[in-house]
């Protein structure tokens, strides 16, 4: 029993790129701060995941990693935020859960990109696209979240670490990842508070109404960019700021365009920064120094 809880705190540690259990209980206590229900279905996600993968007979060491139980995780706490909690939605928690972790699977066959969350993403965008086609009353109605509040900056630094895992509700949501990733990782938790605050003058020079980036809609995936490119060198850090920048634009764009965007801007923005940067060691590669 003690095992399968390290899994899967692991598993919610993951969605921020943190294999720690404790990470992931902070995690957790963050979100169930927030709402009791996105926990629970966070929980179940994670689990439904992993025991996708457990009876696929996927690797021991990446189940035991939690590394099929993140997108579980998300997939859970999608349904909450996408569809009323009923019988009906609950059932697709597991379909959708099970469906991230056999696509988790066939990215982990090649080694050319990691997945990160696109199986989340696809998974999820699949169950918008055909309930939207062909069930549309299990969906809830979207609400339009522009407003006259004010810019606040506390709460828009803190909700875009929260938004990573849908929880744009509670300041103290987004603290506990913060202290989640903290308790791991320093360097990580550098780059976390530098992908959640550097989104925020971009956005304002970009005249994004207040409500949105408040609500950290628009900084979120600068987050996960941040922790997944930056590392203790120059190097490490240039790319990363690059990747939160583009992953802000891509937000935008999505955004403007109607795309339900989910984490694919951290997705694209990290492909297309780890593309420039081998093709940048490929045409000047680093100088070998003579013993």
């Amino acid at each position: 029993m003690g095992k399968f809880l390290l899994i899967l705190g692991r598993g919610v540690g993951q969605v921020m790129f943190q294999n720690n259990a404790l990470s992931g209980a902070l995690m957790l206590v963050g979100i169930l701060l927030n709402s009791w229900q996105m926990a629970l279905l966070a929980v179940a996600g994670n689990i439904v995941g992993t025991l996708a993968a457990y009876l696929s007979g996927y690797s021991r060491e990446d189940i035991e990693n939690g590394l099929y139980g993140f997108n579980g995780t998300l997939v859970g706490i999608a349904i909450g935020v996408f569809m009323p909690i009923t019988l009906p939605s609950l059932l697709l928690l597991i379909v959708v859960s099970c469906l991230s972790t056999w696509i988790a699977w066939l990215f982990s066959l090649q080694r050319f990109i990691s997945g990160f969350t696109a199986p989340f993403i696809l998974s999820v965008w699949i169950l918008l696209f055909v309930c939207s086609c062909w069930f549309p009353s299990l969906l809830l109605k979207s609400e339009n979240s522009a407003g006259t509040q004010a810019f606040a900056f506390l709460q828009s630094f803190s909700l875009n670490i929260g938004q990573v895992m849908f929880q744009g509700g509670a300041i103290l949501t987004g603290l506990f990842f913060l202290l989640g990733i903290l308790v791991n990782s320093r360097v990580n938790a550098v780059y976390a508070v530098l992908g959640a605050l550097l989104p925020i003058p971009i956005a304002l020079l970009a005249g994004v109404e207040s409500a949105v980036l408040t609500a950290g809609l628009i900084g979120y995936n600068g987050v996960l960019c941040a922790i997944a490119l930056g590392d203790k060198t120059w190097s490490g850090g240039v790319y990363a700021v690059f990747s939160v920048l583009l992953s802000v634009f891509l937000q935008l764009l999505g955004m403007n365009v109607g795309i339900t965007t989910l984490t694919a801007p951290f997705v694209l923005s990290v492909w297309i920064t780890i593309g420039i940067r081998y093709l940048l060691l490929t045409l000047f590669p680093a100088k070998q120094k003579v013993a």
